[in-house]
């Protein structure tokens, strides 16, 4: 089959191209699309962008993309699609975007999948209390019985509480059922069936909060979620539960929860934060039943290819005539991360 290579322009920081495209992903990518000069660019009120542009059929954009405005979509006017490789494309479209019925598609769900791993990770690492032990060890070296202060370490019979059944959320799933807990998710939109089918049950947000050991956050940052675990949801936590956020910050009320970590209360892995880093001054720096990393959760080095592989997926579907597999509607724009 002969494929018409339209002419194609990758939209994201410089820094970010070097990784997510790299010798196999750019052939393949000529093989489809026709590259002209600049290659790649951050910038698309740049002269020499500006001409491009105007013959421009396809768009692949990353982090560090610039905004598609109508004044700049106004000088695209051959553009009719977006193959966004990476996750969210909030910072990118606009509404010009979907008055223009453009195609944009997504790499969520490969992006999911590190996160998912992480977090499987960090609930097996909470059962444990290995993060919170590893700190203690630098001050307890001659006697490793101090492991017994911190309660039982076990991951067997604990229960589970997982928020949002987002794309994370249901690869979590997935993972937990290599583990021998009880797994409760809370969604107001999940349907019961799918749920249980994942081997989870489905409850009401106060019921997982009273019952869980791990609490496990999957919901995108919105309005409506804004410190959806604020401290009334916090207090309803059994003593001694560890709270996991690999969503993002603000679903979290970050004062709240520094009041319950350093009462020694509650325990908490945090890939994300709100701010984001958190002000130097930050209790929860020194805490040592509190875990901080820097947002690694998600795609990051060889991981950041596989969301490139799969927007020349979805490029090839659709210089083939065939439909997408994760197109971003703006219904499921408006709610999403």
């Amino acid at each position: 089959m002969t494929i018409n290579r339209p002419p194609a322009l990758l939209l994201m920081d410089p820094a970010t191209f070097a990784v997510q495209f790299q010798e196999p992903q750019l052939r393949r990518l000529r093989s489809l699309v026709q590259l002209g000069e600049p290659v790649c660019t951050d910038d698309l009120d740049a002269r020499p962008t500006r001409q491009r542009l105007g013959d421009v059929e396809v768009l692949l954009t990353s982090w560090g993309a610039p905004g598609l405005t109508a004044e700049r979509l106004a000088a695209a006017p051959s553009l009719r699609a977006v193959f966004h490789c990476a996750g969210s494309v909030r910072e990118i479209v606009t509404d010009e975007v979907w008055r223009r019925g453009l195609l944009v598609t997504n790499a969520a769900d490969y992006n999911a999948i590190p996160v998912a791993e992480f977090t499987l990770a960090a609930v097996v690492f909470a059962g444990k209390k290995a993060p919170f032990l590893a700190q203690d060890a630098r001050t307890h070296r001659d006697d490793w019985s101090y492991s017994v202060r911190r309660g039982e370490l076990s991951n067997r019979g604990r229960t589970i509480g997982v928020v949002g059944l987002s794309r994370v959320g249901r690869r979590v799933l997935e993972r937990l059922r290599d583990l021998d807990v009880d797994v409760l998710v809370a969604d107001p939109y999940a349907d019961a069936a799918e749920v249980a089918a994942a081997g989870a049950t489905l409850v009401a947000l106060p019921h997982l909060l009273r019952s869980c050991d791990v609490l496990t956050l999957h919901v995108p940052s919105l309005p409506a979620t804004r410190h959806l675990i604020g401290a009334a949801e916090l207090a309803l936590l059994r003593d001694g539960a560890t709270v996991i956020n690999t969503a993002r910050g603000a679903v979290l009320d970050t004062a709240a929860l520094e009041r319950e970590c350093a009462a020694g209360r509650l325990d908490a892995i945090l890939d994300v934060t709100d701010p984001e880093p958190l002000p130097a001054d930050s209790v929860l720096y020194e805490l040592p039943n509190v875990m901080i990393t820097p947002h690694i959760a998600g795609s990051l080095g060889a991981e950041t290819r596989r969301m490139s592989e799969s927007a020349l997926d979805e490029l090839e579907r659709f210089l083939s005539g065939q439909p997408p597999h994760a197109a971003v509607t703006p219904d499921e724009f408006a709610a999403s991360a």
